[in-house]
């Protein structure tokens, strides 16, 4: 059994945060920490090119539903998802995905547009994991858009 499994929630969310910039960091990018997190953002990136990114993390271990405030998570096309599934107990280490925060802008199964519109609950864009809604995270592995070591850029989606 991995060592993760015994983490709290925060321990897990503040884990994969320091696992997903490692990994930017691994890749010749540059990481920098905002002093607050109020607005969403647990890290930027800056590519080898100057190009820099904001990036918001998440952990999650089950394939429940998932959300971010739309006030937390602006849609930009230089704002980013990383998202980390700890989804097997055997592995040590989690899938990451990287999601383009533009893939709200066209919802569907997976990716969901929550406005609630004259309702208490404030509008989110949703993550509606299921087995079936699976296939349609997989462009977004952070294998086929970092090349490591290279630091140039996130590949285009």
């Amino acid at each position: 059994m991995s060592y993760w499994t015994q983490l709290s929630p925060a321990q897990l969310g503040k884990y994969a945060d320091y696992l997903s910039r490692l990994l930017f960091a691994r890749s010749g990018m540059d990481v920098y920490l905002p002093e607050i997190d109020d607005k969403g953002i647990d890290f930027v990136i800056r590519t080898k090119k100057g190009t820099f990114f904001e990036i918001q993390c998440k952990a999650r271990r089950q394939l429940n539903y998932s959300f971010i405030e739309k006030t937390k998570f602006p849609i930009s096309p230089a704002r980013y998802l990383c998202l980390l599934l700890f989804l097997n107990r055997e592995k040590e280490n989690p899938e990451i995905y990287l999601i383009p925060s533009t893939v709200w802008l066209t919802p569907n199964a997976l990716f969901v547009d929550r406005k609630y519109e004259g309702k208490k609950s404030h509008p989110e864009w949703g993550l509606q994991f299921s087995k079936k809604n699976m296939p349609l995270l997989k462009p977004f592995l952070v294998t086929s858009l970092i090349q490591e070591g290279d630091g140039h850029s996130l590949k285009p989606i």
